[in-house]
């Protein structure tokens, strides 16, 4: 089979590395790629328009295509690949409006009873402020539309809040944000695979979205992931019989079939789960911390999801634990600096690199986005895998590097309990 993965970041090059191992799979492609994808696939020059590389994809002869990002997907990537009659991994995109439109999310989790804080949706900036004064602090302020992991702001006083709102609605026209309860807990990411009519949960993760240790500094598109994440079978199952079926059966009752993978941002409260947001992909980084323990077979796995004949599968995992830190850029979130000379030694037994924001010039490999290289430990449990990544990050020679030093650090301490 030839297989194209569509992206160019962390999640991209594990779904990648991923793929290599497949029996299946004959020859790899990545649209764009980066740096690190080069040894694995033939990179594929390509400006964003999906109708572009859909013609590309035609014409090459591909036979399945895994998709990364949620912008293609929001786009409608996946809408034009079937239109050609090409196979793709990820959903349409009316199924990914779960990601595309939180104000969209939460509607659909409010008609099918799925557990979520409680919020409202403004297009107005002053309706917003009145609200704000009316319900007070702690409260969530979201961007409804795409940002990048990063359009979302906790705030604790109400000029936080109101500053919030402002960023949002007053940064382009037709702005909507979502302001809802803040909710208490532990957060934790599921993903499950579905072809609409199966629902294939992954294992749990951990993702830490703040750029510093102890979950402070601004909101970033993800610092570090562990998996698997210390989740009880018993609040797993209520993910699934709560969360997850309900979503695809919603959306299936509102004519929307679902085939790719759905992310499940949770808060664990007292009452139980609850959704943060759903995602139609992937998490960067959760996959690189997830995709390491998959023992199955991903390219057969991506084609029985597209093909819809993933009834009966069962997925087969790696014992042990997963730990993935993202060095990030000078300056990221904000301002990342690039073209910084990186240097990677070949990490020893037990470590991947996955490249992110990497590119090529002169001959020598330099920094090229906010985060640049995702160092993944592997272990017998969570400690030994934490302890292989962070050992091996000093020998990286990537100069003024951003990285957290307590990643699952929480996680940890679940265990221990």
């Amino acid at each position: 089979m030839k297989v194209l993965v569509v992206g160019s970041g962390g999640r991209e090059h594990a779904l990648l590395w991923k793929a290599a191992q497949s029996p299946l799979v004959e020859r790899l492609y990545a649209a764009p790629g980066n740096a690190g994808m080069e040894a694995l696939a033939e990179r594929v020059p390509w400006n964003g328009e999906v109708e572009v590389l859909a013609d590309w994809a035609l014409e090459a002869g591909i036979d399945l295509t895994l998709v990364g990002p949620e912008a293609p997907l929001v786009e409608g990537i996946a809408d034009a690949f079937w239109e050609r009659g090409l196979k793709v991994f990820g959903p349409t995109q009316k199924a990914a409006m779960i990601e595309g439109s939180k104000a969209f999310a939460k509607g659909l989790m409010e008609r099918y009873g799925i557990p979520t804080a409680r919020y409202r949706t403004f297009q107005d900036p002053l309706l917003a402020l009145e609200y704000l004064e009316e319900v007070g602090v702690p409260i969530v302020i979201k961007d409804s539309g795409l940002a990048a992991g990063k359009g979302v702001t906790v705030a604790f006083d109400l000029h936080t809040a109101k500053q919030a709102v402002a960023n949002i609605l007053n940064r382009a026209e037709g702005g909507e944000v979502v302001i809802e309860e803040y909710l208490e807990g532990e957060e934790a990411t599921v993903l499950a695979l579905t072809d609409g009519k199966t629902v294939l949960p992954l294992l749990p993760s951990q993702d830490h979205k703040r750029l510093l240790d102890g979950d402070q500094g601004p909101m970033t598109g993800g610092m570090g992931a562990v998996a698997p994440y210390p989740m009880d079978g018993a609040t797993l199952r209520r993910v699934e019989e709560e969360i997850l079926w309900p979503l695809v059966r919603g959306l299936e009752a509102e004519g929307v079939v679902y085939r790719g993978v759905i992310y499940a941002g949770l808060m664990l409260t007292r009452e139980g789960p609850k959704v943060l947001e759903f995602n139609a992909r992937f998490g960067d980084p959760e996959a690189q911390a997830v995709l390491p323990l998959l023992q199955s077979d991903l390219v057969e796995l991506a084609l029985k999801v597209a093909e819809g004949r993933l009834q009966g599968t069962r997925l087969s995992w790696r014992e042990g634990a997963a730990a993935c830190v993202v060095l990030a850029a000078p300056g990221y979130p904000e301002n990342p600096r690039k073209g910084i000379p990186l240097h990677l030694p070949e990490p020893p037994e037990g470590v991947l690199v996955f490249h992110a924001g990497t590119r090529r010039e002169g001959g020598r490999l330099v920094s090229a986005g906010g985060r640049v290289l995702n160092v993944v430990g592997l272990g017998k449990d969570l400690k030994e895998a934490l302890e292989r990544a962070y050992a091996f990050i000093p020998r990286v020679g990537f100069p003024g590097a951003v990285y957290r030093r307590d990643i699952g650090r929480k996680a940890l301490a679940r265990f221990s309990t």
